[in-house]
């Protein structure tokens, strides 16, 4: 009789996991202004930003309604963002840790060029790449409603699928 309940028990317990889990996307987009991010513009911004990139590769974007240092600092880290949209602090303070990946490849620098930031890495020459683009205008946020000043899309160098985000963020610089 344990053994029944004991089996019914981790049987619920394997359906809730797989329930709440589901696909993760390919790209998962982070996104936190000054002030937060409220939920709703989230939602809009996402569904926006899916209907651009088409069925692949798969996007998600998260959002914090508060500022949390702690909590970008923890989204960093875990390595599991392929996209951050911090604000223009946060972009300019986090490039003293070379974390970036240089967009130069794949969008103009020229069209960018308050994303152009000079960074030096250890043991290495300063260099200057395009590693942020400034959504200041940009028009994805702006067919969505919103501003976007002060905001910074940038890739993190453990970025998990780095063609993939790749692919996004041209998408979201493009003017």
């Amino acid at each position: 009789m344990k053994a029944k309940w004991l089996f019914v028990v981790m049987l619920g317990m394997m359906l809730m996991l797989t329930a709440c889990g589901g696909p993760k996307a390919d790209v998962s987009v982070f996104m936190m202004g000054p002030n937060g991010f409220p939920s709703e513009a989230a939602e809009k911004l996402e569904v926006s930003l899916k209907s651009k990139v088409g069925e692949l590769p798969t996007v998600k974007l998260n959002t914090s309604p508060i500022f949390s240092l702690e909590k970008m600092i923890v989204e960093l880290a875990a390595g599991g963002n392929g996209i951050f949209i911090l604000g223009e602090e946060q972009f300019k303070g986090l490039s003293n840790q070379a974390g970036f990946v240089s967009l130069d490849n794949i969008i103009n620098p020229k069209d960018y060029p308050d994303g152009v930031i000079e960074i030096k890495e250890e043991g290495k020459a300063a260099e200057k790449h395009l590693y942020g683009i400034p959504l200041t205008g940009n028009k994805w946020m702006k067919e969505q409603g919103f501003e976007g000043k002060g905001l910074y899309a940038f890739i993190p160098q453990n970025a998990p699928k780095m063609d993939e985000a790749l692919k996004v963020i041209q998408i979201i610089a493009q003017k």
